[in-house]
């Protein structure tokens, strides 16, 4: 090695050492400005809310938390930093400690700019709420404004949208389904009534059977009667030995080839069912479910 080169082996190793503290930098920049510890939700980075509007939308998703029990953010960015749209939404949501509950209940909608595209995110409870239907129909109301770059109308129908759904919950039928693994998990709840009435009815059931029992296995105090049961039972207390012998004769195999659903809908696993979240797992393996549009 030539003592040229190695005079410039310190200057490349300075050069290396400025750039990765100016990443460290940026990232702990963007980190302090999206902070699930904290009660700020509206992150407008790509600056398309006035301040008036940016304190609306703040006291609208702090009722909305209170009374739906999870997450909710919106957050606009001018540069995705080279990440494509829905990998930055869940990224952020993951990095900024967004959530309720040790599954980080919550969804987050995403205006990116530098993408132009509309992203939600949602993770835990939010991820049954917001079945891929419902993703879809908020998406094309939130997409109706946002081409006519009315982002704070955008916004007000993405908080609708979650008001609505959030209060009606959880619909019947629905199930997660993992677009990597094709695993499915089905959501199980009870009803109250239902709980109810089948409470009733086990409880019925066993008290009869209880009764039944005891009235045919009563013992008489008559004599006569306990003479007769007991003449009964030797009576009936023979056995005798036969040859038996079992022949087989055939065996029938009947097969049948069951055809895959290829036509999109309905069924599990289908690209579009009213009960069905999509799910993904993001750079650290949580899973998310949501959906994105280009406007």
């Amino acid at each position: 090695m030539s003592g040229r080169f190695r005079r410039w082996i310190p200057c490349f190793l300075t050069v290396l050492l400025i750039l990765g503290m100016g990443m460290m930098k940026a990232h702990a920049e963007e980190m302090m400005e999206l902070d699930g510890a904290s009660s700020q939700r509206v992150y407008d980075m790509a600056e398309l809310l006035s301040k008036e509007e940016e304190e609306e939308f703040e006291t609208a998703i702090e009722n909305a938390r209170k009374s739906l029990g999870f997450d909710i953010v919106v957050v606009t960015i001018e540069d995705a930093g080279g990440r494509n749209a829905q990998d930055y939404a869940d990224y952020n949501y993951e990095a900024a400690g967004f959530g309720h509950g040790d599954s980080h209940d919550g969804i987050l909608f995403l205006v990116d700019m530098d993408n132009r595209e509309l992203v939600l995110s949602t993770e835990g409870k939010a991820i049954r709420i917001f079945t891929d239907e419902r993703i879809e129909r908020m998406l094309d109301d939130v997409y109706e404004r946002a081409s006519e770059d009315e982002f704070a109308d955008s916004v007000r129908a993405f908080l609708r949208d979650v008001e609505y759904y959030g209060e009606k919950g959880i619909s019947s039928g629905q199930y997660n389904y993992d677009t990597e693994t094709h695993q499915i998990s089905t959501y199980k709840s009870i009803r109250w009534y239902e709980a109810l009435l089948a409470l009733g009815v086990s409880g019925f059931v066993a008290v009869a059977a209880c009764l039944t029992v005891k009235r045919q296995y009563a013992m008489e105090e008559d004599p006569k009667h306990l003479k007769n049961l007991n003449m009964a039972y030797r009576g009936d207390c023979n056995f005798a030995f036969r040859n038996q012998q079992d022949v087989f004769v055939n065996k029938f195999v009947t097969t049948q080839v069951i055809p895959r659903n290829t036509s999109g809908s309905g069924g599990l696993g289908g690209s579009s069912s009213a009960g069905r979240s999509s799910t993904h797992h993001s750079s650290s393996g949580r899973t998310h479910g949501g959906g994105s549009r280009k406007f």
